[in-house]
């Protein structure tokens, strides 16, 4: 936790680096308070989607346990650069079981070494998650440093084709789906590489096939919290600068959904349409 608190206040200090001097900045809370206590602008209200129909918002029986493995897999392949990632289906919702690596403009690999997006895919600004200049679809479009936007959902973003960045509320079905917010850490946590700095193994079950990987984060010009910290853009605006983000850290069987300043670089996961 102090390495995350610390890469925050460090990005909420060097807001010249955001383009934005006046916006209000958010910690990440303590895991104790739901994302519902945050009242997003209510332009920005989300429609239900294919990813979040109703009938799925209740808890499904784990499909993975040590020795069996009965989770409903399939793969996806991009075809802006021919890459193919793992998809898992829980409940009603198909994820990719793998951190999106699509290179484009920031975007980065943890330590800016090619191997880390090997192993972890990349590390994405907020805008450009949100594909905010318009070059696969204008859902997204202006969503950029300042979150003062106005997004159509579905938001493609930096998704495949097919595919789209999760809202809200579709990251509160998967919580739900995996037994709720409380024990959805090791429920959703893959089953190797959780290390925190004393050497401790946080790594969890993978109870139904998201591997969800500790690919740390971007602050500014330094990468923090490798090997510890799970964190995945929404396409959702929280307040000011901040949007919400799906995240998982060691030491800790929750995973919430909640808001974080949007000039932080974190991983995607995509949702099939």
């Amino acid at each position: 936790m102090k390495r995350l608190f610390c890469a925050l206040f460090a990005c909420a200090a060097m807001l010249v680096g955001c383009g934005d001097d006046d916006s209000d900045f958010a910690a990440r809370p303590d895991g104790k308070d739901s994302s519902s206590s945050v009242k997003p602008n209510s332009s920005n209200s989300t429609p239900k989607s294919s990813g979040s129909s109703e009938d799925s918002e209740a808890p499904v029986d784990p499909c993975k346990t040590e020795g069996v493995d009965d989770c409903v897999y399939g793969t996806v392949t991009d075809d802006r650069d021919g890459q193919t990632y793992k998809t898992v289906k829980i409940g009603n919702q198909t994820w990719m079981a793998e951190n999106l690596n699509f290179e484009t403009d920031d975007s980065y690999c943890y330590n800016d070494s090619a191997e880390y997006c090997g192993k972890y895919g990349r590390l994405y600004l907020w805008k450009t998650a949100m594909d905010s200049v318009g070059i696969w679809s204008t859902n997204g479009k202006g969503c950029g440093y300042s979150a003062d936007c106005s997004p159509k959902y579905p938001v493609r973003g930096i998704c495949p084709k097919g595919w789209h960045l999760p809202t809200k509320d579709e990251f509160d079905t998967l919580l739900v789906a995996v037994g709720g917010q409380f024990t959805a850490g090791p429920m959703l946590r893959s089953t190797s590489g959780w290390i925190d700095d004393e050497g401790t193994n946080y790594s969890g079950s993978d109870a139904y096939g998201f591997s969800a990987l500790p690919a740390g984060l971007k602050v500014i010009d330094r990468y923090e919290s490798e090997g510890c910290i799970a964190d995945f853009w929404a396409s959702n605006v929280g307040y000011g600068n901040n949007v919400y983000i799906l995240g998982m850290e060691c030491g800790y069987d929750f995973a919430s959904v909640r808001v974080i300043y949007n000039c932080i670089g974190l991983s995607v996961r995509c949702l099939k349409d």
